[in-house]
């Protein structure tokens, strides 16, 4: 992980310099029992089916990853030059993990593992994501899933 110290100076004032949305108070939601939860990964990570389209700088879309999902299909397009890979590439469950959330299903932790799951890239203005997070919010709520692993990168 790079920090703000080690990046050029042009840059890092320009990340200084963003505005911080305010979103307002958040309303209180009681939490799922986990052992009847229905949970879902959502990553910033860029990641794919290696069959997907890669992720463009500043993409606003998703890609669905399905829960039967092979780690040998996963791929990572992330767009940041300063990511460091090598943890994804040594165990996938570092950014997204599914192996570890079928365990837990397995276990009876938790209730179920959702049919779907989702990744954004996390390199774009998340202004430019209010569309595409209400779609993936249907699509969480046609899967019934109660519970969701937030994973930014």
């Amino acid at each position: 992980m790079v920090r703000l110290k080690d990046l050029p100076t042009e840059y890092a004032a320009h990340l200084l310099s963003l505005p911080i949305a305010d979103y307002g108070p958040s309303p209180w939601a009681e939490a799922p029992d986990l052992k009847q939860a229905r949970v879902a990964i959502i990553s910033t990570a860029g990641l794919h089916r290696e069959s997907d389209a890669k992720f463009a700088g500043g993409a606003d879309d998703y890609r669905l990853i399905p829960g039967d999902l092979d780690y040998s299909e996963l791929t990572m397009s992330h767009v940041s030059v300063d990511f460091d890979r090598s943890g994804f590439q040594q165990d996938p469950n570092v950014l997204f993990p599914l192996e570890l959330l079928r365990k837990l299903e397995a276990n009876g932790e938790i209730g179920s593992a959702a049919s779907w799951h989702y990744s954004f890239m996390g390199a774009t203005d998340p202004t430019r994501m209010d569309e595409t997070a209400g779609q993936v919010a249907k699509l969480l709520k046609e899967d019934s899933v109660t519970a969701a692993i937030l994973i930014p990168v």
